[in-house]
């Protein structure tokens, strides 16, 4: 999967709410749960999704909070993986859940 342009990226990022551009060039989320057991089942559930897609974020677990970077490292940049990646975690947050 080819490296996606500053548009791309853009573009991309517009279909994606609750994430955005880091500095260092990935795409980030962080969402708060109502306790870590809420937040340790999302986090089992987006590790799924990243081993079926063989793509697999950079997760932070801390308490009631999850922190999510993607970025496609073997191409040094975005890729349409991340942004497919992020549209699936995106199905599976539920109104449980806070975007800070």
């Amino acid at each position: 999967m080819a490296k996606l342009s500053h548009e791309q990226i853009a573009l991309n990022l517009s279909k994606i709410p609750g994430w955005t551009l880091e500095d260092s060039g990935s795409i980030m989320r962080r969402i708060r749960f109502s306790h870590f057991g809420e937040a340790l089942a999302f986090v089992n559930q987006v590790g799924r999704f990243a081993e079926d897609a063989n793509h697999h974020p950079d997760i932070d677990i801390r308490r009631d909070q999850v922190t999510l970077r993607l970025f496609t490292h073997d191409k040094s940049g975005l890729t349409g993986k991340d942004f497919a990646l992020a549209q699936k975690i995106n199905q599976i947050t539920s109104s449980a859940t806070k975007a800070i």
